[in-house]
């Protein structure tokens, strides 16, 4: 158990939060794995190569990180007083949201479970 008072706790606690800008999209419709390979594409690139890269990208995934990438980006400018051209993507994961659990029938009333899967996607920015 933390020693010390609840409100000295919540201070020490408070006082160790993460302030690079980030932004985070949770239960998007879209798989963890198939988020990845967007991810994957833009981890260490500057800002404006990766909203490049997702922008003329075919997957679905990359529409929700381009609009991912420009929330994050906001949030340093108008939270962090940050310079735009010099941030870069420090951070981007996806994690395993819920999963959507339907019934498809197939032959000879047979049931087939189809998982529509979903995932909590994070971009987290830093300045150069």
């Amino acid at each position: 158990m933390a020693k010390g008072h609840r409100s000295q706790i919540k201070r020490e606690r408070n006082a160790k939060r993460d302030t690079r800008p980030s932004a985070k999209l949770s239960y998007a419709r879209v798989s963890v794995q198939k988020a990845c390979f967007v991810l994957d594409a833009i981890r260490g690139k500057d800002l404006e190569t990766a909203i490049g890269i997702v922008t003329y990208n075919p997957r679905y995934a990359s529409t929700l990180i381009k609009k991912l990438l420009e929330s994050a980006a906001a949030n340093a400018e108008n939270n962090n007083n940050m310079d735009r051209s010099k941030l870069y993507v420090e951070e981007c994961y996806a994690n395993k949201g819920p999963t959507m659990k339907r019934v498809k029938p197939r032959a000879q009333g047979r049931a087939y479970r189809i998982e529509k899967r979903m995932s909590h996607i994070t971009v987290v920015l830093n300045e150069r």
